[in-house]
């Protein structure tokens, strides 16, 4: 890799056309871009083939993308277009139920829009990138519902730092996620 590719930022290099950027695409958002499908969709099979095309779809598109902005939202946008055009493909070829008609006893999760099911993808993303004192702290806060006093006395530090950490993480979190309020705004 040259001094200026290591230099572009991976919309950059995408843009430009550089295919081990869509590599690194792919390892990152595929993922998140599944779960979404599976969702909607609720067959897996279905979902990794909209997810193969939302790719396709994303790498055709390439040369147009704005690499100022945002490659999550981009890709969902496309993510959920694919969903809809594979969902419908495979309904005309096929006498399966209608989207979200599918039984229970064949799929194990709750149909959820896709809209939530990316912002829960945004919010642990971001929850993630937050050092270990602070992501400690909100897990045990909200995820494990524990009072700052019991988080206090189960870290074994002061309820001030536990106050402390609580107060910077939601302030980083805001942060990481403040484009997500300008969207809907």
């Amino acid at each position: 890799m040259t001094a200026a590719e290591m230099i572009s930022t991976l919309p950059e290099r995408f843009q430009q056309g550089d295919e081990t950027a869509l590599v690194e695409m792919y390892a990152e958002y595929s993922g998140p871009m599944f779960a979404a499908a599976f969702s909607r969709l609720g067959d897996r099979d279905l979902a990794a083939e909209a997810v193969q095309v939302a790719f396709f779809q994303a790498w055709r598109a390439s040369a147009k993308f704005d690499s100022t902005r945002a490659l999550q939202p981009w890709l969902y946008a496309i993510s959920r277009r694919a969903a809809v055009d594979v969902y419908r493909s495979n309904r005309r070829t096929s006498d399966e139920l209608p989207l979200h008609a599918v039984p229970d006893t064949r799929v194990a999760v709750e149909h959820q829009p896709l809209e939530d099911v990316w912002l829960v993808w945004e919010v642990r993303r971001a929850v993630d990138s937050l050092g270990p004192d602070e992501r400690d702290v909100l897990r045990l806060a909200y995820y494990d519902g524990m009072t700052q006093s019991e988080i206090s006395r189960a870290l074994g530090v002061p309820l001030g730092t536990v106050k402390s950490r609580t107060a910077r993480a939601l302030r980083q979190i805001a942060q990481l996620l403040s484009h997500l309020v300008d969207e809907e705004e």
